[in-house]
């Protein structure tokens, strides 16, 4: 139970503190600003990492969880329970910021700017770097562990900083589900939980064959 309590809280704080800048964004009329809602993304992820970390390996992310159990790093009888901690953490900081926010309409939900194709490649694109990067600085040495979360969150703040005014560089479908269900804002939603999960799937692959071939080579 420490590890699902664990998920929750660390996705919650990403939801709350993520969406919260977009929000608080448009109520001050661009007062944290793009680059500031980057920023917030990178340092909460960055945080909740060193925080959690060693207590639920810190996924906050289901499309990285099901991602580390294709990878068999992860077991496949915890993933039911990651998920529903990750998306119940989600769901609950949106609730609480629908009750600060009332009279905001999208609650920072993640919403194509251009075409949904457009939006699909680009979040799957954006998710496959940053699993490949999670994938192996989390499964390196211990030096690289110790770097971990500035490299997972320094990836977060520059994906968001230069594709989140296109597709919402959401790369994580509870922080796009939960904003979405509560705001009833539902119609690009299949965009950011397919295009995701298939991101992080193909960075598997990938990587077992890079560092095969490192490997070999050694």
């Amino acid at each position: 139970m420490r590890k699902y309590l664990a998920e929750l809280i660390g996705t919650f704080a990403i939801v709350f503190c993520g969406t919260g800048a977009i929000i608080i964004n448009q109520e001050t009329n661009g007062a944290v600003s793009h680059a500031g809602i980057a920023i917030t993304f990178g340092l909460i992820v960055m945080s909740m990492i060193y925080a959690l970390g060693n207590i639920s390996g810190a996924h906050l992310n289901p499309a990285v969880s099901i991602a580390f159990v294709l990878a068999r790093r992860f077991s496949l009888k915890d993933l039911p329970p990651y998920i529903v901690s990750q998306v119940a953490g989600a769901l609950l900081a949106s609730l609480i910021l629908r009750c600060l926010f009332p009279s905001n309409e999208l609650l920072g939900t993640t919403l194509p700017a251009g075409s949904d194709s457009q939006s699909f490649i680009l979040e799957f694109i954006l998710t496959f770097f940053l699993m490949l990067v999670i994938i192996n600085v989390a499964q390196g040495s211990k030096e690289q562990g110790m770097f971990a979360g500035l490299a997972i969150g320094s990836v977060v703040l520059l994906e968001a900083m230069f594709a989140g005014p296109i597709c919402g560089a959401s790369m994580n479908p509870a922080r796009s589900l939960a904003p979405a269900i509560v705001s009833g804002h539902l119609e690009h939603l299949w965009i950011y939980l397919t295009a995701t999960v298939g991101g992080a799937a193909l960075a598997i692959p990938t990587w077992k064959f890079l560092t095969n071939n490192n490997n070999s080579s050694i």
